[in-house]
């Protein structure tokens, strides 16, 4: 499926920008089952930004700008062509090593309750649990837009019993590293609806699979991603892959706002 995206952000200030420096994580990388048609970031500083690799693999932006008065504007957009594999993610490049995406952080430490739930659906087939771990999951924590905020643990949202596609991330793999599976937290795009659109970008969750590989499970939906899905960034958890961040000088009483529209796009 060919799909169009269009992520803008929009930054206000009540005082000029100094000097900034923002780091952009907004282009998505081809393999076995995406394939980018076309894509470009439109911001201030990109025509002379740093393009490079991070260590989880990610494509990354540095830009950087000076005396900058008004608002601002970054734009990520393209066409990207997805097939559905099933949730299978195959030709993307290892650079960290597996041990890493062990490694639990604040926000995705499981709280007993959540380790209970894993009991009832544990099996020795890898592949089998952890579909059922995200029916559990989908079950039991409910989508509810403004429960949560960037500092909500995976313990938090789950004692809650809702959250958004972030907490259910993060409680998925909170629970699968727990149990020794490599588990990383990805970002990315889901089409909805002919000229549907959204504040925030989506994440789901990769889980290697022994005899297999990398395989996607998106809690918060309760589907492996299928060709509805743009793959953007992964990392260890949403702070490791926030899609725009940096720091300034002056811009004092920053205000920012998210519009995303994923579309399909004419053959």
């Amino acid at each position: 499926m060919r799909l169009h995206v269009r992520h803008t952000t929009h930054f206000e200030y009540n005082t000029a920008l100094v000097y900034a420096v923002q780091r952009f994580m907004l282009t998505p990388l081809g393999f076995a089952s995406q394939r980018v048609e076309s894509w470009k970031i439109t911001a201030p500083g990109m025509d002379k930004a740093l393009a490079y690799s991070d260590g989880f693999g990610n494509k990354v932006h540095l830009a950087s700008l000076a005396n900058h008065q008004g608002p601002m504007d970054v734009v990520a957009e393209g066409i990207v062509e997805s097939s559905d594999a099933g949730g299978l993610v195959k030709g993307i490049a290892e650079i960290a090593p597996r041990a890493v995406y062990l490694r639990q952080t604040p926000v995705t430490a499981p709280s007993e309750a959540m380790l209970k739930l894993a009991t009832p659906v544990a099996t020795k087939d890898t592949l089998p649990f952890l579909h059922q771990l995200l029916k559990q999951i989908h079950k039991n924590v409910e989508y509810r837009l403004g429960t949560t905020d960037n500092q909500t643990t995976a313990a938090q949202a789950f004692a809650n019993g809702n959250g958004v596609c972030q907490d259910h991330t993060h409680i998925f793999i909170g629970i699968t590293r727990a149990l020794r599976l490599p588990s990383r937290y990805v970002t990315g795009y889901l089409v909805t609806g002919v000229g549907a659109s959204s504040t925030a970008a989506h994440a789901w969750a990769e889980v290697f699979v022994p005899d297999l590989g990398w395989v996607g499970f998106d809690a918060a939906n309760g589907i492996c991603p299928t060709d509805n899905y743009v793959r953007v960034a992964a990392g260890i958890d949403a702070a490791s892959v926030t899609p725009i961040r940096g720091s300034r000088r002056g811009g004092v009483a920053e205000t920012m706002t998210v519009e995303v529209v994923v579309e399909i796009a004419q053959q």
